[in-house]
């Protein structure tokens, strides 16, 4: 009896995680649509142009392609012919995870591409935390650069952006150097790290422990000045697709028409906006449209209405793309990978 106890705890806290997370959806939903008509907002996206959400969403399939092009260069060290294929299957199959799950996905993408390329899950795991690394710095970074464009009222209309960048940026050093002397002085500093927190907790040792092992092992896959070059240059590339998306999004709704439309437009929106992706949300639903929203109307002066069907196409769009893509990777992933599996068993089988 006890043991089916603690069997369901895991269970039921997945439950709570998801139902809190589509409850913070639905309060941010509410903050993006409680003071706009919505058959006007669905008015303004029925007469959106087919030819832009084609390039729109074709620059989002850029972006991810780049993205798993990144992580080729990551796992270099493990694998230098690991199938750009493979990572960008596993890259899609995690993204639709996510659009029902928050977070779920990482850990999907790192299983499925372990499983097709015959790698080590932990080391997979630590890939994709390195990954979520790079993308906290890189959306600092962006950040950063948006309040240098729009420095005269950025922090006047997000009067909390500021102090979550000085702690976001606090917690990731101190993250970076724990991995950092993990690495280089992993028996002495790590060590005695976990034989502190265990005097506290044996269960937050353990699971802090299992932590840093993937951190460390991820970390330890990127080697070499070129792999590290190639990250850099790709990560860049990451930011200014992402952008060159959002600013594809006015052209969508025909916004240019009636206003001037730039590319550090779409690179702000983009960088404030990406905040509402770390919200466990699924899909980044809710809080991806409240952020967009207020970025278009608090700083560039847009209407409320056309603010909110801005962030419903283009999310919805996403979110479609991402589920759709993510079930047709699935079944044709699986399927070859079901093929070789029974050519090398019929090979072995005839030697």
């Amino acid at each position: 009896m006890i043991s089916d106890s603690v069997k369901k705890i895991p269970a039921l806290r997945g439950v709570i995680n998801f139902l809190i997370s589509v409850g913070l959806a639905v309060l941010f939903l509410y903050l993006a649509f409680s003071d706009v008509n919505f058959s006007e907002v669905m008015e303004l996206v029925s007469q959106a142009s087919l030819l832009w959400i084609i390039i729109f969403a074709a620059s989002i399939m850029l972006g991810h392609y780049i993205r798993a092009l990144r992580w080729k260069y990551i796992l270099h060290s493990v694998k230098p012919d690991v199938k750009m294929w493979n990572l960008f299957g596993a890259l899609m199959i995690g993204y639709g995870v996510n659009c029902v799950t928050p977070k779920l996905g990482e850990v999907t993408r790192a299983i499925m591409i372990g499983r097709y390329e015959n790698l080590s899950r932990s080391s997979m795991f630590g890939t994709v935390i390195v990954e979520r690394v790079i993308d906290i710095i890189s959306m600092g970074s962006a950040v950063l650069i948006s309040a240098f464009i729009w420095s005269s009222s950025l922090y006047e209309a997000f009067p909390w952006l500021k102090a979550t960048l000085y702690i976001s940026a606090i917690i990731l050093f101190v993250v970076l150097l724990m991995i950092y002397l993990s690495i280089k002085l992993k028996e002495k500093f790590y060590g005695y790290l976990l034989s502190l927190i265990r005097k506290i907790s044996v269960s937050l040792a353990d699971r802090l422990g299992y932590i840093f092992e993937m951190l460390i092992q991820g970390f330890t896959t990127l080697k070499g000045s070129k792999n590290f070059i190639l990250t850099f240059i790709t990560s860049v590339l990451i930011l200014l697709v992402y952008a060159l998306t959002s600013y594809f999004g006015f052209f969508m709704l025909h916004i240019q028409s009636g206003s001037n439309i730039t590319f550090a437009m779409g690179w702000i929106v983009m960088s404030i906006s990406a905040i509402g992706v770390v919200i466990p949300t699924p899909g980044a639903t809710g809080s991806y449209h409240a952020l967009a929203k207020s970025t278009l109307v608090l700083l560039f002066g847009f209407s409320e209405t056309i603010s909110a069907a801005y962030a419903f196409l283009t999310h919805i769009i996403s979110y479609f793309l991402f589920i759709i893509l993510a079930f047709i990777m699935y079944f044709v992933l699986n399927k070859q990978h079901d093929s070789l599996l029974n050519i090398f068993k019929s090979n072995s089988g005839e030697k």
